[in-house]
Formats: structure tokens, sequence, C-alpha cells
């Protein structure tokens, strides 16, 4: 089949979270493992048309209400994946990121940009002039490019194109004000409960929930979260009717294969599951690049954004704890800037014990996962996760709340350690737990060639995405032929 992949994220080109290693790596693994023909659809940043390959236009995109109009590309990527690149300067061609401004403050015309590429998305879905190709199914991702089912939707009685939408986290919705709807040329019967109205607001995600065929979101157990009141950022209700007429599934993500030990080029010493114990040299290097101590003590690791998601407060509030325990521990990431001027206090309160790192640094981060022999993930709630992946590949057994993608992906006691609340008080919990395993030399080294053991590539993966993207299509094509019938 061929699938058109939106997204406003892409390895190797523009990265602010997991979305963009999954956009990289997933299409890959459908065409290498089920033959489908991937095409990404995504914005023409100014990183994105700076490492574009080949790239020439291929199609005019036109505009809608206050939408404007813009040039399709057709190119390839670095890895030589066939892109397709939305270049419009005047939405796209500015520093910051995607979402942000280099203050971190939303782009006041989000709306605009993200339903270009929607609409980009649908017009694709239909059929351009000058473009001599077209999808059997559209799979849009997160809602930046969740609007782009609603734009199939409303299309004026053409052949609805199948769509699949991917929920990476619930928690971030695109809502605009309910007076934008003619800006976005919304109709005024899209607007509604059964629609993208969302408590008043236009939700470019409860758009792409409602009209898609199908709904996935990244793990099975997340999937069963987002339709209690306690997760579901009120559209519960919605996923659990998608969930009870089976169009939701949760499909866990993979690992891209370029975070392995075995042949990682940033590691001051490789080393795979016979040569785990090159794991010290590693950590050496570490302790002495980042300041800490020279002693064989346990090496705890984070590395994440900074807020309250992600559970860091209950990190500061525990460290006290885990250095008079022995551990040392290492932080990097940035976010919010109260968390972070936490961890640089206790950095200077503990020095040679805890080390700070402001911002994310690839070469350190590898190196850190090579390093660690915990890592800690006490994400409040978290859909799939895929630092817990590359740990347990490491040999960095994680400490995980028992929530989302962390509970689908670590076996506790086997590969890491899971603790069942978001208290400080259950993280310790595990955190003795561990301690207890690192001070018992033979478990230590049976969970951690346990973890290096995990499969967690992407061709189960690919082999779901395949059977839904099958299922709807074929739904589609029954659904054209009974229309055809009537006629």
């Amino acid at each position: 089949m061929k699938i058109l992949f939106v997204t406003s994220e892409l390895a190797g080109l523009v990265k602010v979270g997991g979305l963009a290693d999954v956009s990289a790596a997933l299409p890959r693994a459908l065409e290498q493992v089920t033959g489908d023909e991937v095409r990404v659809l995504l914005p023409g940043y100014p990183g994105v048309l700076a490492g574009l390959r080949e790239a020439a236009p291929v199609a005019d995109l036109p505009g809608l209400a206050e939408i404007p109009p813009a040039r399709l590309l057709g190119a390839r990527g670095p890895d030589g994946h066939d892109l397709l690149v939305i270049d419009c300067p005047g939405l796209y061609d500015r520093p910051g990121t995607p979402y942000t401004d280099l203050a971190g403050r939303d782009w006041a015309d989000n709306d605009i940009r993200f339903a270009r590429l929607a609409l980009a998305a649908a017009q694709l879905a239909h059929g351009l002039p000058g473009l001599d190709w077209q999808p059997d199914v559209m799979h849009v991702h997160d809602w930046p490019a969740a609007l782009a089912p609603g734009y199939v939707a409303w299309n004026d009685g053409r052949q609805p194109v199948p769509t699949v939408t991917t929920i990476h986290n619930l928690a971030h919705q695109g809502l605009f004000p309910a007076g934008r709807l003619g800006a976005l040329g919304v109709p005024e019967a899209g607007f509604a409960m059964e629609g993208a109205e969302f408590h008043g607001q236009l939700g470019f995600l409860k758009a792409g929930l409602w009209y898609a065929s199908e709904v996935t979101t990244v793990s099975p157990s997340y999937a069963d979260e987002i339709t209690t009141p306690e997760l579901g950022c009120g559209l519960h209700g919605l996923l659990g009717g998608l969930r009870d007429t089976g169009r939701l599934t949760g499909i866990v993500n993979g690992a891209d294969d370029s975070w392995h030990p075995r042949d990682d080029p940033y590691l001051v010493r490789r080393f795979d599951l016979a040569t785990r114990d090159e794991k010290q040299r590693n950590a050496r290097a570490v302790r002495q690049r980042l300041g800490l101590a020279q002693r064989p003590a346990p090496l705890f690791s984070l590395i994440a954004r900074m807020v309250w998601q992600k559970g860091v407060d209950l990190v500061i509030d525990a460290c006290e704890t885990l250095v008079r325990a022995g551990g040392q521990l290492v932080v990097m990431g940035t976010g919010d800037a109260a968390l972070e001027r936490r961890m640089h206090t206790l950095s200077h309160r503990h020095p040679g014990s805890v080390a700070v790192r402001i911002g994310y640094d690839e070469p350190v981060a590898h190196n850190l996962f090579a390093a660690s022999d915990f890592f800690l993930m006490p994400s409040r709630f978290e859909p799939c996760g895929l630092t817990q992946m590359y740990a347990q590949r490491f040999g960095a057994l994680p400490i995980a709340h028992r929530t989302g993608g962390l509970r689908d992906t670590i076996d506790d006691g086997v590969t890491g350690f899971l603790f069942p609340d978001s208290s400080v008080r259950s993280l310790l919990g595990a955190v003795r737990r561990a301690l207890l395993t690192f001070n018992h030399r033979p478990g230590m080294g049976r969970m951690q060639r346990e973890a290096m053991q995990r499969e967690f590539g992407w061709d189960a993966p690919a082999r779901e995405y395949h059977r839904v993207y099958a299922r709807v299509h074929s739904r589609a094509l029954a659904a054209g032929r009974t229309s055809a019938c009537h006629e």
C-alpha cells in the first residue's frame, strides 16, 4: 500500500522529542518489513530545507481561507528516504523550534502553520495535479497533523481516504479559539461535539480522533489509561467509544538500531552482551568528564525534559537519600527554570556525587547510557517512552513508575524496577531494591544480561501498523463498493 505519513518532526532534520525518532524509523521499517511505500510529509523549516537532497517542486498547494498557498517539494532526506516538504517561508522560515520562538513562547500563528500541514495532507490524499502519487492510507501524528482527517471529511462529497491518527501524548491537544474557524476554513458543521469542538474551543487532536478511521497510541497500557478520567484529558469518553468499537489500538514503539552499544560511534568503549564489563571504562570516562569522584559507586542517570510529567521533582526530593546511600547521580535535560535551579543547587551541595548538564548533548547521552548502572524514569505518565528501551540495551537497569509504555517494556525484577505510584517514598523503595541488587553482583549481572537481550526493534510494530492500514483500507474499499451499488 501507499502510505502518506504526516508529521511535524523528523529525526536527522528537525527534532524536539520522540515523535521525530518514530517518524524516521517507522517508515523505514514499513518499507523493509511489509513492502509498503511510505512518503513522509512535513513542514519546510530552515533545518529541513538545508538537509534535503535532490529537492525539486512537484506540485502547488492551494490555499484555503487564511491558510496561504504553498509549493510542495519532492526530496530525499539524509537517509535517502522519500519526503514531501511544504515550502512556505512565511510560515516556517523562522528561528526556534517547530512550535516556539527562541524564548520558548508558542508562535501566535501556530493554528495557521499546522492547519497548512493538515490541509496539504488532505489535498495530497485527494490527489494533486502534476503529482503522480496518491496514498491508499493517510497516517497523521499528534495534534500538529490531526486536523487532516477533518479536512478529508469536509471534502464536498468526494470519496473519503482512510485515515489513521496516532496519539503520542494526549496532554498536548492543539486547542485554539472558536473564532478561528473561518480563518482555518473549518465549516460550522464541523464545530460540534461530534466533530472538532472541545469545551468551546477548536481541538485539532479532537478532530483527528473523531474523523479518523482508526486511532492508535504508542503502547497498550496507555491505550487503556486514556479511556479513564484520570489520564483521558477530557477525551476519555470519545476514546472509550473508540475502544469499544475496536478502533483504538496500542502499539509499542520500537527503538532505533543507532542506539546499541555494540556499534555506537559515540562510546569511549563499545561493548555487547559478552563484553559488558567494558561499561566500567565508559563509567570512568563519564565520571572524569562530568566531575564525579572516581569510586565504585552505583551510577544513576536521568535524561529527560525537566517538567512535571517526567517526575523530575521526585528525583530532586529523593537525591539526598540516594547520595547518603553511596550513589552518584547524573542529570541531563532542560525545561522548567525552577527545576533547573533546584538541580544546580543539588550539584553544588554534593560535588563529586551529583552532576547536572542543562540542555541536551547527543554524544554525552549515549555515553551516559553506556556508563550507568541504573536509569531513572519516574514519569507521572508516559505514553511509551524510548529511553527506557535504550537503557536496557546498554545494560542500565531502568527504575520507572508503573505506567503506560514503561509497564509494557520493563519486566519488574528481571530487566528493571517498577514502582507503583508517583511519590518519593515509592521511588525510593525501587531505588533501595536497585542498591541491594547492585551489591549482589551475580543478581546484577543476571538482570543486565536479561535487559540487554530484550528485542525493541521496529519490525514487530511495523507489522502491527500494516495490519491497521490493511483493515482501514479494506473497510474503505467496501464502503466505496456499497456507495457505488446504491448509486
